[in-house]
């Protein structure tokens, strides 16, 4: 089947004229599930940002419904990314890291320790990633460089500690201090966290600041951080694998960025997605392997220049806020949605058209965040 650029709420459109749509959209509508038009049609041109995008068609990865929340074992329960542990790691408190996405930052160390891992524009066309850990630790995690707010509000959903160098004038000024100790714990290397960071030798600053997540633990815990996660936090739908011969053969997923699209190919068998960054295999340099994740979530949102950025730099603001469009992937298919953050401290929620939620299959969730009217290309196998 051909791929399909999905604009803003992802309408489908078909990137070889002439072809026909096998497979995409053939189940009979329903009040949920748009129809999807049989024959191909031109692109889609991309909407004016708006905070609230108009309603479009979805595509819908199979006629089945979405399945149910699974219960929790006895004895168990789920951490932040619905993996069954014992409760002293499931619910201890995660730690939020932000790190540096400049080319000469790759490759980067901890991806694949991490429970979350978000990427969202940052200054000068360059991107930015959060890893968010709980259940696993990692010997290795950076480069780290310096917080931006709406990385902290995305920390503060989990009541993280926060580990960073330094910040921009907001981040430091107001963000930070209005969250910390009740949604988010510090943890800044340049105010008086040092002890928790190191810098290697083979790099150059500022891309040569690392730490772990039992250094980044200890000095927290001296600095009040509570080791459980402080009450009042949300907690998203998760539901177990689905059986080998539900699962399609393959699918694709391609989301650009200035310094480099970020790619996911699908593998059936492990029921999970390779990365790729600008056309190469992700290696995470913590553990030698490629970058994997079980989910793909790509959050549209309205962005922005803050006019209050220091001298000489346009800070980036991203409208997280409310709801808009979103896109979610899981074991090889797409479901349309609508993400919905009522407020910081709040879960961001993944909604399907009826208003319920789209759960996630366990594991290792990556949430791609690009301005309102991204084409991201999704291809899948009929």
């Amino acid at each position: 089947m051909p791929p399909r650029q999905l604009i803003g709420r992802s309408t489908c459109a078909v990137l070889l004229a002439g072809l026909v749509l096998a497979g995409c959209g053939n189940t009979p509508p329903t009040p949920s599930q748009p129809a999807v038009a049989a024959a191909a049609a031109p692109a889609t041109p991309s909407p004016t940002p708006t905070p609230s995008p108009s309603p479009s068609p979805s595509v819908e990865p199979s006629a089945s419904p979405i399945p149910m929340p699974t219960a929790l074992p006895s004895g168990s329960a789920a951490g932040i990314d619905g993996v069954m542990r014992p409760a002293a790691l499931a619910f201890r408190t995660p730690l939020a890291v932000l790190i540096d996405d400049n080319i000469a930052a790759r490759p980067q160390a901890g991806f694949n320790a991490a429970s979350l891992v978000y990427q969202a524009p940052a200054d000068g066309g360059e991107t930015r990633y959060m890893f968010v850990f709980q259940g696993d630790e990692a010997r290795n995690i950076g480069p780290i460089r310096s917080g931006r707010p709406f990385f902290i509000r995305w920390a503060a959903e989990y009541r993280s500690g926060l580990a960073h160098y330094g910040g921009d004038y907001m981040t430091l000024g107001q963000t930070i201090p209005q969250l910390n100790g009740t949604f988010i714990y510090d943890i800044d290397a340049l105010r008086g966290s040092n002890a928790g960071f190191h810098r290697i030798k083979t790099r150059s600053a500022p891309h040569n600041a690392y730490a772990s997540t039992a250094s980044l633990r200890a000095v927290a815990l001296r600095r009040g951080m509570p080791a459980t996660q402080a009450a009042g936090f949300g907690v998203r739908a998760y539901v177990d694998d689905a059986p080998l011969a539900s699962r399609p053969a393959s699918s694709t997923i391609s989301v650009p960025y200035q310094r480099g699209t970020s790619s996911y190919a699908y593998d059936r068998a492990r029921n999970l997605y390779l990365r790729s960054v600008a056309g190469r295999a992700q290696i995470d340099a913590g553990d030698g392997k490629q970058v994997t994740a079980r989910n793909v979530v790509v959050l549209f949102m309205r962005k922005s220049i803050d006019p209050n950025s220091e001298p000489g730099h346009a800070r980036i603001v991203l409208d997280q806020i409310g709801s808009g469009p979103a896109m979610v992937f899981r074991e090889g298919r797409f479901w349309n949605a609508t993400w919905h953050k009522d407020s910081v401290g709040a879960i961001t929620r993944l909604l399907a058209a009826d208003g319920t939620e789209i759960p996630l299959v366990r594991g290792r969730t990556f949430f791609q965040v690009v301005p309102t009217g991204t084409k991201v290309t999704y291809h899948a196998a009929s």
